[in-house]
């Protein structure tokens, strides 16, 4: 088994959970329903973290693919590139859905104006990554699409700002990018930990004169931090893919990140978190899930400290 299995598997969330979590949401608001259009942006939001493991093995995939006889380079290009926009689109969706969930927990009225945003942003997500998804069955499935087919219809969407071998070649070629960008990565980390320290100490039971609520107010700057690291990370992982996507603390790297964007949905929407007042203790299984968060996030910095060392792919 390989990440080509993984991609096969992980291929279709992106595409059927955000046409299922678009639908479900339009139903909430054409229904006035809050309920329903919390769970639709709890799902949105799980699949854009979903997207991130998708499109990492989607690109080992490609690599696995790119010498064999019978394969387009150009609708694998085409495939990437389309795939790489639909992805930043995406994730784009997914952090405005989580948003609204912090919103609508702490003031409902202000996540109002941001339905309508993530309506128009979620389905021009959901068009490009049909579009990538199209192209990618061309690759290996003839049957579904024909190669002159397939050419036809990568203009449709003009992806020309974000094509993959432009973007490689600009972090590759400009002597700042690379240097500037592990700066940030660095800033965006300690910003993401920090926050995530400060909420779940004070769950196990530091700072108790403290509620949750108040402390709640933070995890935007948190989110800050993670899209930071997101966008830089993308920005190393495109520029050299080969160094990661055989590289084992990398995937545990990954897999710690999928973990905890279901442990940040767990402490933005549900309520047992919530009720700790100051002075209370929280219930043992939020404790689990705070102490949960810390470790994972401690994967997530030492699995990145160790790609040189244990990786084998520098």
């Amino acid at each position: 088994m390989n990440l080509a299995h993984l991609h096969l598997l992980l291929n279709h969330v992106p595409t059927v959970g955000f046409a299922v979590g678009l639908c479900l949401f339009l139903a909430g608001l054409l229904q006035k329903d809050e309920k329903i259009q919390r769970v639709s942006l709890g799902i949105l939001f799980a699949v854009a973290v979903l997207c991130i493991p998708a499109y990492l093995t989607g690109v080992a995939a490609s690599e696995i693919l790119q010498d064999r006889p019978g394969i387009s380079g150009e609708l694998m290009e085409a495939h990437q590139d389309a795939a790489l926009s639909a992805f930043a689109l995406m994730e784009l969706a997914g952090g405005l859905a989580w948003l609204a969930l912090w919103q609508f927990r702490r003031y409902a009225a202000a996540a109002r104006p941001l339905l309508i945003a993530i309506v128009l942003v979620s389905a021009g997500a959901f068009a490009l990554m049909a579009q990538a998804a199209n192209l990618g069955g061309g690759i290996r499935h003839p049957e579904i699409v024909s190669l002159d087919e397939a050419a036809a219809t990568a203009p449709v969407i003009n992806t020309a700002w974000l094509k993959t071998s432009t973007l490689r070649s600009f972090i590759n070629d400009t002597s700042w990018v690379w240097p500037a960008s592990e700066a940030i990565h660095f800033i965006g980390l300690g910003l993401a930990f920090g926050v995530v320290l400060l909420l779940n100490l004070r769950v196990l039971g530091m700072m108790k004169g403290v509620s949750f609520a108040d402390l709640h107010r933070a995890l935007p700057w948190g989110m800050i931090g993670f899209a930071i690291n997101l966008v830089t990370g993308m920005l190393f992982f495109i520029g050299v893919p080969g160094q990661y996507t055989n590289n084992a603390p990398f995937q545990w790297k990954i897999v710690c990140l999928v973990l905890l964007g279901a442990n940040l949905i767990y402490f933005t929407s549900l309520t047992d978190p919530w009720r700790v007042e100051a002075g209370a203790d929280a219930p043992r299984s939020v404790k689990v899930m705070a102490a949960s968060a810390i470790v994972l996030w401690l994967g997530v910095v030492y699995f990145g400290r160790m790609l040189p060392y244990l990786g084998g792919a520098y």
